[in-house]
Parts: structure tokens; sequence; C-alpha cells
């Protein structure tokens, strides 16, 4: 059976090609997660994704991929790994914090940018304690690093 990876993307990124594109390039959401997808693929994987500005709804997404049945009808929503970019809630999220130590999905934390590059404010991250691993800083790339890094977590 396939491995399935849950990628979870933050506020602002529905965005991506038109926000700030000296920063995060021209791409759109869309052809990012398409790469990214096309990637998994190639891994033996299947990718799911979810986007959302609102931090209550990256915490049901984070929770219902732990759901072996429970809380999703058949297990639907349930996913073996999650890589997540938490935007701007990654800096201060306590409850994205507790919902990913609350699950036992690995969650590899992601960004486009170094944000170590960036502001002060960038600097700290209120998940990374609780992830398997952050990749950041390259990007695109940054997707696929975490993806390969998940599928060799689980031993795909």
């Amino acid at each position: 059976m396939a491995l399935t990876i849950l990628v979870v993307n933050g506020p602002n990124l529905n965005m991506l090609g038109t926000r700030e594109t000296d920063v995060y390039g021209h791409a759109t959401l869309d052809e990012l997660i398409a790469g990214v997808a096309a990637h998994a693929e190639s891994r033996g994987a299947v990718l799911r994704h979810v986007q959302s500005n609102v931090e209550g709804d990256l915490v049901a997404a984070i929770q219902t991929a732990a759901a072996d049945g429970e809380g999703a009808a058949d297990g639907e929503g349930a996913a073996d790994g999650v890589v997540l970019n938490a935007g701007a809630l990654t800096h201060y999220s306590i409850a994205l914090r507790d919902a990913i130590a609350a699950v036992d999905v690995p969650v590899v934390e992601t960004h486009l940018s170094n944000v170590y590059a960036r502001e002060d404010f960038r600097h700290t991250s209120a998940i990374a304690g609780v992830c398997a691993g952050v990749v950041a800083g390259f990007g695109a790339t940054s997707y696929l690093l975490a993806v390969d890094a998940l599928i060799d977590l689980l031993g795909g």
C-alpha cells in the first residue's frame, strides 16, 4: 500500500506567484503542489494537500492526518506523514505545536525561504521542537526534500 503524505500550507501561501515574488518566486501554489505531487508519485507515495488561512483548519488537518478511521470516515484524511509550511503561524502558534505533539504522525516543517536569513521574528519556530525535522531555504525544492525525508523516515 502506498504511503500517503499530507502537505499542509498555512496563511498567505495561497498568494504564491503574486506575493513577494523576490522572496517566494513566481510559481503559484497549484504549480508548486503539482510538482510536489509528481515527485511523491515518483517515490511511490500519494500526496494530498490542504491550504487554509485559518489556524483551526490547520490544527484539524493535522489531527485528521492521525485518524485511522476515528474522526474521519473510513480513514478519510488519514496520512502517514505531514509536510507543514505553517507560514507566519510557525512563529507563534502553540495550538499547532500542541496538535503536532498530540499525534503519532511524523511532521516535517518546511519553508520556501531561509527564515534564518530574514527578519529576527522569523528565527524562532514554535513547532520545530515537535517536528521530525526542518527544511528551509531551497524554494520549491524544500518541499521535495521534506517529502523525501518523510518517505525515508517511514521506511518507504
